[in-house]
């Protein structure tokens, strides 16, 4: 085995990274203890922001079996290091799995037996050095000790971002233990095998390895915070510049950077702990509860939930639980509110896990998967409401998973450890703040070259050469920056938008495509009834309005509306799908549910039963008083008793149930689902002709279609065979029922909110979970899809009997004109390329689940150009939601998503900004919430990102325009041996600086969104070229002024006894030369002047980089920072005119002749003149002018915009309606495809 190599951990996976093994070497530590003494520790905190470095340097390359310590790397765009710590422990065996009794005892075949999937060879006693962990007195100590004829078993592991690896010697790499998944048990397996418990030696042995069952979030302590928080290298730059100040004794501003600094980190600790106990309690609320264990033996015994392990067997009690695990029913059912997972607070029902028989079809015992059989699994943190038992048989579950593995514990540690935001603007910064180094670094030679030259002493040399890198990298930066974001976070909280990721509002500026879900997002959340369409004997009827009529109560079509369903009673309240409650409302029937004691009376599960209240049935002939009572009421009863549901599932679009109406000796099957679906599942001849047609019609106008059917079931069907008969034999063969037809109508601030959206050039795309058709109508009617866009239908199909994957292409609605292709071809011919392509209203796509997985599969070039202009994506499953925003990212859109957190969750957190409707606990993963349930808050947060990403470019280039300013005035006063004083310093930093920089951070965002976006990053065009011209225009006066000041008539070298203003004061004069001497040389003319116009020049770039419209209200509404400015204006003006002597003394000036002083003004108002009239220009846009000087072909930087010019010139694009593209795979080259096109 290679030293060299390179595994790859959770290959395919979203945490896919790249491991290298390494042992700890002795002497590269020593030598590394010895440069972290020599650099004053410095070294060490280098190694801590570089773990690559840190294993390099301390550790030698290994293979990754015998590592004592790994070095991880992500293999997402951000290629982040990590490093970990392998342990070893000693077990009593090497696979969790295996039953600890059946093990054998000899040394050989224990650890290294071929079966075991984390078996290792027999291991000399404490291989590596290493010592092996846990120590005597530990579990695994104590289970030895138990099982003292098994060799124990090294076993190594890493724990990284509260997950273990584990060492597996037969794929040769470290793997995570999930759960009882590892296994790939089918679901016929589950029930023969695993649903007997364990016994107390096998939880025992199995935690070793899956720990305890607890999703421990620990709060870390204010210390441990503290110094994380401390030791950012920005900090650590602070530290140095106020060691620096302290010792040129610059006291006043190291205070004022102290200061600031504890404001910064203590508000930073605060908003992070808060974080921490905040998902600590939602985690804690219900990590530890009590519950009721079967062991192998038949015992149950009570335990805490902390002890669960895969395989253990748990008793779900009947007054329900809030679940500690993820576990799998095997038997009864339960009612559950999912709401901390998809954010939906509608109760779900699970039922037991099929168990197919030997004899039965083979697709039907598939092995379980938690996504899959999610129907049949309880999650953990979810809340089971009540559950339904037979009697002597509790309701239980298997363990699947426990701790961080479960789903709760996968959306906790995605909240622990979020992937970074990558934005430009970040990137940027840190660019710039390297050219700010390389100035600060030319000044830094420049200052010793002359010291050294005019023989300055050396401690001067070293204090004043360090003083221009602090001058010119501002430590007041990160607090300037994130001025604006908490401004833009507090205004977005005071219109109902709360936020978890601060960092994102600058990025929610750049969007441009906003994906919507339909609804509960687009559309209100409930259904309405709007009729029924009825058939019979395979013709429709003329459509109803609804089925609560005396005839039809007796009817199929009514008795599958009244039992398919999951309904349920809680407390009295029927609760349950909305959908399912209108439908069952609309019949008008009454359902009733067995209570806990009348199921212990039966010998069975007492079924759920519905119906018809009495005065629906049809009337009785009168009874005579004589005749008996009962006979008469039971005659006249008439109700169906649910006997067993198969719960809708959205991978089959479908669900059904079995029932039994009272005094009939047959059961009957009822489905209800996606019309297309029933359809495929019902005899030919009950499904009319024109079904197609009825049901394209309805769906153009919006509506939502379920298809009802039934089946009456064979005599041989008795009620436990029905228990255990497979979904397929039941949902075949069945007569259909006909429609029900349901309007899903438009939040009235839907088609408002996407007109802004569009006015902006923001594309707006649907995805859904609904019919294709109605999605598409519905799209229409809010106006994402205009009424004279076509809609371009892609239907893929997979691979089958040796033939190529295809897709078909189709018009939603047969326009009437053919030629409006070629028609657009033309204009897009003449068009060119323009940045945001006006031929995008054109033409629009809509695909389904099915075709988008095809066409990712098969096509994945193809789906980079659909996404494109695809508008509608129908029947999406939650992955696909998350794969499509992947996509839509992959071709450089800035993609936002809003959603109602129901099943968007994986989106919401992939997207650059997920915005969720629910305040449930689902959504806790987006980063950002509104209390308000409609749109409305989409075009409002981007105003505001837009509004904070503008700020955040005025703050920075304000910042480095200061540094500058300052960076000269210092320079050009050093060539004279002279420097600004430290009041000068502290008034320029804190009067002027910070005054100006926290508020003009508070302009609130503009009224409107416009269509023009602003700029993704700092190194562009205008940006650079506005702060370039800026610093030349600074450089010029402040030169000027140095220059003209030496050229005056009264100019001398300055010493106190000078009086250029004849004030003949000699009593000052002697008071001056007695109390201080000058060792600085800071009074002296060219500081005077220096500091007068560069003290006006901050000012001047503040007001010219403070922009306005069109994405921050205008500055003078911004009335701290006018009143501010107005201020400094005035009293610079004040004491430049009508010199104080204490502010003067204070301030170190000296006093100038007056005329001087108007030249001084006429130098500011040119100066101020100059640089708006420039950056006007800027705005104008006139700097494209220079780069037309030099003509080059330009090719847009998105990607989107480089494929949008392709397909403008693509003779073939868009595909033809009625023409099929199918991929053939090129010999030469497998992940290429020809595309051959025939109608």
């Amino acid at each position: 085995m290679e030293k060299g190599e390179l595994k790859i951990l959770n290959k395919g996976e979203e945490e896919e990274m790249e491991l290298q093994g390494y042992r700890l070497c002795r002497w590269r530590l020593a030598l590394v203890g010895f440069g972290v003494l020599c650099t004053g520790g410095f070294l060490l905190l280098l190694l801590y922001w570089m773990p690559e470095w840190c294993v390099k340097s301390t550790c030698t390359r290994t293979t990754a079996r015998d590592a004592e310590v790994v070095l991880l790397r992500s293999t997402d765009e951000f290629r982040r290091w990590f490093l970990a710590r392998v342990r070893v422990m000693l077990a009593p065996g090497s696979n969790p799995f295996h039953s600890l009794e059946t093990q054998t005892t000899s040394p050989s075949s224990s650890p290294s037996s071929p079966s075991s999937p984390f078996s290792s060879p027999s291991p000399s006693p404490l291989a590596n050095g290493h010592t092996p962990l846990p120590s005597d007195g530990s579990p695994a100590q104590e289970l030895i000790r138990k099982f003292s004829d098994y060799q124990p078993t090294q076993i190594r592991y890493f724990t990284f971002h509260s997950t273990k690896y584990y060492w597996n010697d037969e794929m040769q790499n470290f793997k995570v233990l999930t759960g009882l998944e590892d296994l790939e048990v089918s679901c016929s397996t589950i029930h023969s095998e695993h649903s007997a418990g364990l016994t107390r030696n096998q939880q025992e042995y199995r935690r070793l390895f899956f720990g305890v069952n607890e999703i421990a979030v620990k709060v870390p302590s204010v210390f441990k915070l503290l110094i994380k928080e401390v030791l950012n290298p920005f900090y650590i730059f602070q530290l140095f510049s106020v060691i620096l100040w302290s010792a040129d004794e610059y006291y006043y501003y190291a205070v004022a950077i102290v200061f600031m600094s504890v404001i910064s980190i203590a508000t930073s600790l605060y908003t992070i702990k808060k974080q921490y106990i905040m998902l600590h309690d939602m985690v804690a609320a219900h990590s530890i509860v009590r519950v009721s264990v079967c062991r192998a033996n038949n015992d149950v015994e009570e335990t805490l939930s902390t002890d669960l392990v895969p395989g253990d067997v748990v008793v779900i009690p009947s007054n329900g639980t809030i679940m500690p695990c993820d576990a799998v029913l095997i038997s009864g059912t339960c009612i559950v509110n999912e709401s901390m997972l998809t954010g939906e607070s509608v109760p779900v029902t699970k039922t037991n896990l099929p168990n197919p028989l030997p004899g039965e079809q083979e697709g039907a015992d598939s092995a379980y998967n938690t996504e899959e059989h999610k129907r049949h699994t309880l999650f953990c943190g979810t809340n089971v409401i009540q559950t339904r038992f037979y009697t002597g048989e509790l309701v239980k579950a298997v363990v699947v998973r426990t701790g961080f593995s479960t789903a709760k514990g996968q959306l906790v540690r995605s909240i622990l450890y979020p992937k970074p935001t990558d934005f430009k603007l970040y990137r940027d910064a840190y660019l710039f703040l390297l050219c700010l180094v390389a100035v600060a670094g030319i000044g830094f030679i420049y200052s010793i070259v002359l010291s050294v030259m005019n023989e300055v002493p050396a401690k001067t040399i070293i204090i004043e050469s360090l003083d221009i890198i602090t001058i010119t990298v501002p430590p007041a930066l990160p607090a300037a920056m994130t001025a604006g974001i908490v401004y833009a976070q507090r205004r977005l909280k005071q219109i109902g938008i709360f936020c978890i990721s601060p960092q994102r509002i600058n990025i929610c500026g750049q969007i441009n495509l906003v994906c919507f879900d339909k609804t509960g997002t687009l559309t209100e959340d409930g259904l309405d009834m709007w009729g029924v369409q009825r058939v019979e004997g395979g013709r429709f009827h003329l459509s109803e309005e609804s089925a609560h009529k005396e005839n039809l109560v007796k009817s199929q079509f009514v008795a599958c509306m009244a039992t398919c369903h999951s309904l349920t009673k809680i407390e009295g309240q029927l609760s349950g799908d909305p959908l399912d409650l209108k439908m069952f409302e609309a019949t008008g029937w009454i359902l009733e549910e067995a209570t806990e004691e009348e199921t212990a009376l039966h010998n069975r599960i007492m079924p759920t039963v519905v119906r018809p209240p009495k005065q629906l049935l049809p009337s009785q002939p009168d009874v005579s008083a004589e005749q008996d009572m009962e006979l008469a009421e039971l005659s006249s009863l008439y109700e169906i008793g649910i006997v067993r549901q198969f719960p809708f599932s959205s991978a089959l679009q479908r669900m059904s149930v079995v029932s039994r109406t009272l005094g009939e000796k047959c059961m009957d099957a009822y489905m209800k689902g996606a019309p297309e679906v029933v359809a495929s599942l019902c005899k030919k001849e009950s499904v009319p002709e024109n079904f197609a047609e009825v049901l394209e019609g309805y769906t153009k106008q919006g509506f939502r279609v379920i298809a009802l059917a039934h089946r009456r079931l064979g005599s041989k069907l008795n009620w436990h065979k029905v228990q255990n008969v497979n979904r397929d034999y039941i949902e075949a063969n069945l007569e259909f029922l006909g429609l029900i037809i349901m309007q899903n109508k438009l939040k009235a601030e839907t088609p408002g909110v996407l007109q802004d959206l569009h006015r902006a050039n923001i594309r707006t795309i649907m995805v859904t979970g609904d019919n294709m058709l109605t999605a598409i109508s519905v799209a229409r009617d809010c106006g994402m899809i205009l009424p004279e866009d076509t809609v371009i239908i892609a239907d893929a199909l997979p691979p089958h009997d040796g033939q190529a994957a295809k897709i078909t292409w189709r018009y939603a609605d047969k326009p009437s004109r053919t030629t409006r292709f070629e028609e657009i071809n033309i204009s897009l011919e003449n068009e060119g390329h323009v940045e945001e392509l006006k031929t995008q209203q054109l033409y629009h796509f809509a695909m389904n689940g099915k075709s988008f997985a095809i066409i990712a599969e098969h096509f994945p070039d193809m789906l980079q150009k659909l996404v494109l202009h695809g508008t509608v994506f129908a029947r999406m499953a939650p992955d696909q939601k998350t794969q499509l925003i992947e996509t839509l990212q992959g071709v450089d859109y800035f993609v936002g998503m809003c959603g109602d957190g129901a099943n968007d969750c994986g989106a919401l957190k992939r997207a650059h900004s997920g915005i969720s409707l629910s305040e449930l606990e689902a959504s806790v993963a987006s980063p950002f919430t509104s209390r308000t349930p409609n749109i409305s808050c989409v075009p409002s947060l981007i105003r505001e990102g837009r509004a904070a990403l503008i700020t955040s470019f005025c703050v920075f280039k304000f910042m480095a325009l200061y540094s500058i300013i300052q960076y000269i005035s210092v320079t050009l006063l050093y060539s004279v041996l002279s420097n600004l004083g430290d009041f000068q310093f502290l008034f320029i930093d804190i009067a002027i600086i910070l005054l100006i920089v926290f508020t003009m951070s508070l302009n609130p965002a503009w009224k409107e969104l416009v269509s023009r976006r602003p700029p993704s990053g700092l190194i562009s065009g205008p940006l650079l070229f506005s702060v370039l011209t800026q610093i030349i225009i600074c450089l010029s006066f402040q030169t000027i002024t140095f220059l003209w000041v030496q050229k005056q008539p009264w100019y001398e070298v300055w010493t106190p006894a000078t009086d250029v203003c004849n004030h003949s004061d000699h009593l000052n004069v002697s008071e001056l030369n007695s109390t201080e001497v000058d060792e600085h040389n800071i009074q002296n003319f060219e500081n005077t002047s220096l500091f007068y116009v560069s003290s006006f020049q901050y000012l001047i770039v503040a007001i010219v980089f403070s922009k306005g419209k069109p994405f921050r209200q205008p500055s003078y509404k911004n009335w701290p920072f006018v009143l501010s400015a107005v201020s400094l204006y005035f009293f610079l003006l004040f004491i430049m005119f009508h010199p104080v002597e204490g502010i003067d003394k204070f301030l170190e000036i000296v006093c100038v002749p007056f005329e001087w002083r108007l030249k001084l003004f006429l130098i500011i108002v040119v100066n101020a003149a100059v640089s708006v009239l420039v950056e006007g220009v800027i705005d104008l846009q006139a700097y494209k002018c220079l780069f037309r000087l030099c003509p080059r072909k330009t090719t847009p930087k998105a990607r989107y915009m480089h494929l949008a010019q392709e397909l403008s010139v693509d003779p073939d694009w868009p595909p033809k309606p009625t023409t099929t593209t199918e991929a053939k795979p090129r010999p030469e080259n497998g992940s290429a495809y020809e595309i051959i096109i025939h109608s």
